[in-house]
């Protein structure tokens, strides 16, 4: 065990015994950005050592969006795939079936969206147990994690996933924090709440950049903010993604048990991989998490086309957002474009690249001449 592992046990048992109020606020704040510090220089060695970063699998990026499975081993992630893309991984009744990343493609209301098996990930993954780190890491890279859990089994591995995906940085089912950061070379702290803060104050945020060894800084709350979300932007390595939590074998289980966890757990999905239930579902609610949206086009004097929209990852995007997906030099030549859909006033509407698009718009872009 390295010094710096000893010093984050000592610190999580200094937390875990310090009772929370306002005596002990400060120092609870500068033992939290202190043990955020150790953990991410911890995580750096460890790269040094593997003589990488361990940024995951090599698996390139396919298709409009990409989910990753994520689980303990022996969940039906294997079984699943095969019933959403039709790609065969090998299933078998003994844990680490899969031992690397098996990539598949599932075809959903047009768009191409890559699917990632990932290897079963064990307790401690975080710190480098199993090959918990490639796989944490590859699934710090999709713009959907499913959370795949045996129903036959604990909840608590729910938490238990959880905690090791947070623990390398990644926050599930959060928006980034909106809080702007920035270091100066002189100033002191510039401190600004827009919003009235429950737990942040000046002081308490001095306290936090202490740890950093920060003294001049610029900070603005837009929101009431957490001493975690500040670590959090400090850190500046945490990345943001929605989550469902896939329970699979439910036909293994009482309908009884199904209601208690969907009255219970949010983003919660019941399904059988193995025969089939609810895999339509499945398509729709990997739809509705990653918030994509369907754009056809329209060529001059020809009809729009329906085969292939192009997709977009939020459920309103400008038509900029647009023409950069198409392509990047696109915006130097945009005059104007006409739209036709849900977010046009009349048909067509002639519309600046500011317009917001809307799910299945129609749109034609007008170049400069």
């Amino acid at each position: 065990m390295s010094d710096a592992q000893r010093r984050i046990m000592d610190i999580e048992v200094e937390m875990a015994r310090t009772q929370k109020n306002k005596a002990t606020m400060s120092h609870l704040c500068a033992l939290k950005a202190r043990l955020a510090a150790l953990k991410r220089q911890v995580i750096e060695q460890q790269n040094k050592k593997s003589g990488g970063p361990g940024e995951g699998f090599e698996v390139r990026a396919t298709g409009d969006a990409r989910v990753g499975f994520i689980g303990f081993p022996s969940v039906g992630k294997s079984t699943l795939l095969t019933a959403l893309t039709g790609v065969y991984s090998e299933a078998a009744d003994y844990e680490f079936t899969t031992l690397t990343c098996v990539p598949g493609v599932m075809t959903h209301d047009g768009a191409r969206i890559q699917i990632l098996d990932l290897p079963g990930i064990i307790e401690g993954a975080k710190d480098g147990k199993g090959r918990g780190r490639q796989v944490i890491g590859c699934a710090r890279t999709c713009d959907l994690i499913l959370l795949v859990l045996d129903a036959t089994k604990p909840v608590t591995h729910k938490i238990l996933i959880e905690k090791e995906l947070h623990g390398f940085g990644i926050r599930l089912n959060q928006k980034p924090p909106e809080i702007y950061f920035k270091k100066r070379d002189r100033g002191g702290l510039n401190f600004q709440a827009l919003v009235k803060q429950s737990v942040l104050n000046k002081d308490l945020v001095a306290t936090i950049l202490r740890e950093y060894k920060i003294t001049h800084a610029e900070i603005i709350l837009r929101q009431d903010c957490t001493e975690d979300q500040l670590i959090d932007v400090i850190e500046g390595n945490r990345v943001y993604i929605p989550c469902l939590h896939v329970f699979n074998k439910i036909d293994k289980v009482s309908r009884q048990e199904m209601e208690i966890f969907a009255s219970k757990l949010p983003h919660f999905l019941p399904i059988s991989g193995a025969l089939g239930w609810n895999i339509d579902v499945l398509k729709n609610k990997i739809w509705e998490y990653m918030h994509l949206t369907r754009i056809y086009t329209k060529p001059k004097g020809d009809m729009p086309d329906f085969t292939q929209p192009v997709i977009l990852r939020n459920y309103k995007t400008s038509v900029k957002d647009f023409c950069r997906r198409i392509h990047k030099r696109l915006m130097d030549e945009f005059k104007h474009a006409l739209v036709w859909g849900s977010s046009a006033k009349h048909f067509p509407q002639i519309v600046g690249s500011g317009h917001m698009l809307e799910d299945e718009d129609v749109i034609q872009v007008v170049k400069r001449i």
